[in-house]
């Protein structure tokens, strides 16, 4: 505890436990695998269920003269389109729209629900999340460039690739091999993890601090704390776009190199 008026009681920093609860139904076996019902799979229901409502809401009855929902998600995939899948594999990659717009809006309202009242929890802040999206990733872009080359083809076009003297290959092979193969998956996923986790914590350090030095002088204090609190509030709205963003940017741009004829 600190003394001399500044804080009225001890600071209790955010901690990884902030990331654990306990089941709130269950745990339930069934062949020998355990299920329960926590905060995380509220959390996971309701980005999954507002993904799904916003696209059904904006386009189950689309009109010709667009009001205005319809024009906001029609601005939000076309942003998908024109700046994203466009830009990294081009009008041959239009197939890929829909799993774009859907990996994108899911990533944001999963991020987005670290500034919403009541939540204050972001979804992708849980390794197994942007994980499991990075590997949903990692299947498509390797089932295209099988598609596209051939099983051979495109291991040989990953190993090795054009330009680079015969003996580097030897070297180059594994390392080419190895950051298709693990470091594209564990990089896009710990990317998302990481900037969202580090979010959570200072919002959490922000605000948890306002507390304490609002409960004595100088309040002033208090007062800087709150308001820098409320400046990474926006900086984490712009986060939650910019990782979202950058996870389907990535994603496409792995698309468009295993669908070109050489690297």
């Amino acid at each position: 505890m600190i003394t001399g008026g500044v804080l009225a009681k001890a600071f209790e920093p955010p901690t990884t436990k902030d990331f654990v609860w306990d089941p709130w139904f269950g745990p339930v076996k069934i062949l020998g695998i355990e299920f329960s019902f926590t905060f995380i799979h509220l959390l996971l229901l309701i980005a999954f269920l507002t993904t799904v409502l916003f696209f059904v809401a904006a386009f189950r009855r689309p009109k010709v003269v667009p009001g205005k929902f319809q024009s906001l998600a029609e601005m939000g995939v076309e942003f998908v389109r024109e700046q994203i899948l466009l830009q990294m594999i081009g009008p041959e990659g239009m197939a890929f729209l829909p799993f774009l717009a859907t990996l994108f809006f899911f990533i944001f309202f999963g991020n987005i629900l670290e500034v919403v009242p009541g939540v204050n929890f972001p979804l992708n802040s849980r390794i197994a999340f942007p994980a499991v999206m990075a590997v949903i990733s990692w299947t498509i872009y390797w089932a295209v460039g099988f598609r596209k080359h051939g099983v051979v083809g495109y291991l040989k076009m990953v190993a090795f690739p054009p330009g680079a003297p015969a003996p580097m290959y030897i070297l180059l092979a594994p390392i080419e091999l190895l950051q298709v193969v693990v470091i594209r998956p564990l990089t896009l996923s710990v990317r998302l993890f990481a900037n969202m986790v580090a979010g959570h914590f200072l919002l959490a350090v922000f605000f948890l601090g306002s507390i304490v030095l609002f409960s004595g002088p100088p309040y002033v204090l208090g007062t800087v704390s709150f308001a820098m609190g409320v400046v990474l509030v926006g900086f984490e709205i712009f986060v939650s776009g910019l990782q979202a963003f950058i996870f389907t940017v990535l994603t496409a741009s792995y698309i468009g190199a295993a669908l070109a004829e050489e690297h």
